[in-house]
């Protein structure tokens, strides 16, 4: 019997990785011959790096960067145990997260510190990127990653822009000689989950600017100044984005990958799931366990427990989900490909105390489901 175990991380409770091992146990209990492969996975949000570094035997690097409103701070991105692929989470360089709430401004922040992470990365040797852009509190399409990565944003008097998204109103000329020249050796996967424009009604200024610290009167003039950026970038670089879908996510970071380093842009949980080769492990399947830490309806939207198994389903592969707590609407998963659920929870306890033990309940809801599966007959074919 083979089994693959699929978890995204329970967060603030136990990574990916930790919750496989924790099911594994539960497994081995009642099916001890079993063959059983862990696959941590993630949505391409907040924990990605975690996973696909902890999974693969990779390591995190600490690093120096520019931060969302100019200051120095520390960072980190991922090195892949593959020794190729380089993870990155502006969160963490260019987060909402990283700027006190009375000091929010995207009229002023910058995505720098990105392209001081993407540079830290090329120059260690890698040369394939996964690079999840939720959470930002920019809204500078990327032109602060531009400039750390040696693309020259000039005013009519020849000068360098400022940091933030105002400044783009100012552009007169993009100038990508200075880019550095390992961008075109490498590739750019660009987890982002939503298709807003650049601009308009629906583009990222109307839209994650409030959240950001925008007022209606900064939303006009950031939506202008993005609109003037994207008419200078098509004529200087021939990069159409204002239109594009996924062209505004994370402050117009997304047009600014796509313009400046060929950045694909791709659902995040597709992304992992095709670096962490599910596919291959599915291959031969009985069996998937995935899980998470709180399942409701908001899990089918391009959540990793949902990805693996609408995965799985192709290959007509039952899957159960294990959730620390089952939410509102949790039910609609069914119609999603996870066949069964069972949360760890056995008695009513606090968050802190479900935390603090999760491997153990994870390991014994893992137990009571395959025993359960054992009662049934089903997957186990008449062992």
């Amino acid at each position: 019997m083979k089994i693959v175990i699929a978890p995204q991380a329970f967060k603030g409770s136990i990574s990916a990785l930790d919750a496989a091992i924790a099911m594994r146990e539960g497994v081995e209990r009642v099916v001890p011959s079993a063959e059983v492969a862990l696959v941590p996975v993630a949505d391409g949000g907040d924990g990605t790096l975690e996973t696909l570094v902890e999974g693969s035997g990779g390591q995190i690097h600490e690093l120096e960067v520019t931060g969302p409103l100019g200051e120095r701070r520390t960072a980190q991105w991922g090195a892949m145990g593959d020794g190729d692929t380089a993870v990155i989470e502006m969160a963490r360089t260019s987060g909402l997260a990283l700027v006190p709430n009375d000091k929010r401004n995207p009229l002023i922040t910058t995505t720098y510190g990105l392209g001081d992470a993407m540079r830290h990365a090329m120059e260690a040797g890698y040369r394939r990127f996964i690079i999840g852009i939720g959470g930002s509190a920019t809204n500078d399409a990327g032109a602060g990653m531009a400039q750390a990565l040696g693309v020259r944003l000039l005013d009519s008097a020849g000068n360098e822009l400022a940091f933030g998204g105002a400044a783009l109103a100012a552009l007169n000329s993009v100038d990508m000689s200075g880019l550095d020249a390992r961008v075109d050796e490498c590739e750019f996967l660009v987890a982002c989950d939503v298709n807003n424009p650049l601009t308009g009604a629906t583009g990222a200024s109307a839209i994650y600017g409030p959240q950001k610290g925008a007022t209606p009167k900064m939303i006009e003039e950031l939506d202008a100044a993005l609109t003037h950026f994207a008419s200078i970038v098509k004529r200087d670089i021939g990069v159409e984005i204002s239109e594009v879908a996924g062209s505004g996510a994370a402050g117009g970071l997304g047009g600014g990958l796509i313009a400046f380093v060929g950045g694909q842009l791709r659902a995040g949980v597709d992304i992992v799931l095709d670096t962490v080769r599910l596919d291959d492990y599915l291959s031969g399947c009985d069996l998937v366990i995935t899980g998470e830490g709180s399942m409701d309806h908001s899990t089918i939207y391009n959540k990793a427990p949902v990805g693996v198994a609408e995965r799985a389903k192709r290959l007509g592969i039952p899957v159960v989900g294990i959730s620390g707590s089952l939410g509102a609407g949790f039910q609609d998963v069914h119609g999603h490909g996870i066949d069964a659920l069972a949360a760890i929870t056995p008695a009513p306890m606090t968050l802190d105390e479900a935390s603090r033990r999760a491997d153990e309940l994870i390991a014994n809801s893992t137990e009571q489901v395959m025993r359960l599966l054992k009662v049934g007959g089903g997957v186990f074919g008449g062992d």
